[in-house]
């Protein structure tokens, strides 16, 4: 299991004052140096948290792997295939969200998707899809040609908050996860996953054999507030790999 640490509210954080604090780059290091097997970062159309000198710097620094998030934006997209991240995982963004909502609408005539697929693929750029944990979907992710999907979480995620974590059980939301994930493997597909994993509901994710990625950002950044970033990503790893 690789756990891949999202920093965009490390950024968020320093966007509130506008200031040169606290440094994303300086947290990825953290965060590597705590075992996290890559980086994440989510470069936004309105760019409210991470900033293009952001993923530039990060694609210099960091020394796992780097994975963008990004909509299908034309000059997101032409940014991407000349940094060359390890790779770039296309999702939905609608400007009045506070964060992602769902997963993306796929459609294999959809042609500003298709392109943007074409043009990173081309670069020499891995291409995953967030999507929801739909086999449809997950049909039609495979038809648009990608290597790998990762699977919104957020569902699972929210019915996990009306249980105590000591009584955190197998539920409707964790089911659809497990077979999503198994069928896009058995079609050919590597399976990540993400949005709303906390240390408290994570492990039941984690232990979907066929999930190799886990993409979690926020608890970790909300913990590091209390326990310092390499804490908070230690902790993390721990429960993913006991």
């Amino acid at each position: 299991m690789r756990l891949y640490v999202n920093i965009d509210h490390v950024a968020t954080i320093r966007e509130a004052r506008k200031t040169d604090e606290p440094d994303p780059v300086q947290a990825a290091a953290a965060a590597e140096r705590a075992g996290a097997d890559g980086i994440t970062v989510h470069l936004r159309e309105d760019r409210r948290h991470i900033q293009d000198a952001d993923v530039t710097a990060l694609a210099r620094s960091v020394r796992t792997v780097l994975n963008l998030e990004l909509g299908a934006h034309t000059d997101i997209v032409r940014f991407a295939t000349r940094l060359k991240p390890f790779q770039a995982t296309l999702v939905p963004e609608k400007r009045q969200e506070i964060t992602t909502e769902g997963g993306l609408a796929l459609r294999t005539g959809d042609r500003r998707l298709r392109g943007a697929i074409a043009q990173l693929r081309d670069a020499g750029i891995r291409v995953s899809l967030f999507i929801d944990p739909s086999l449809k979907t997950i049909d039609v992710a495979r038809a648009l040609g990608v290597p790998a999907i990762e699977l919104h979480t957020g569902k699972y995620a929210n019915a996990s908050k009306r249980r105590a974590s000591n009584e955190l059980r197998p539920n409707k939301a964790l089911n659809e996860l497990r077979k999503a994930a198994a069928h896009a493997k058995s079609i050919g597909l590597a399976v990540h996953a993400g949005h709303g994993l906390t240390y408290q509901n994570v492990q039941p994710v984690a232990a979907i054999p066929e999930i190799e990625e886990l993409n979690i950002g926020h608890s970790i950044v909300s913990n590091a507030v209390f326990w310092g970033m390499e804490e908070a990503v230690r902790r993390m790893v721990q429960l993913l790999k006991p």
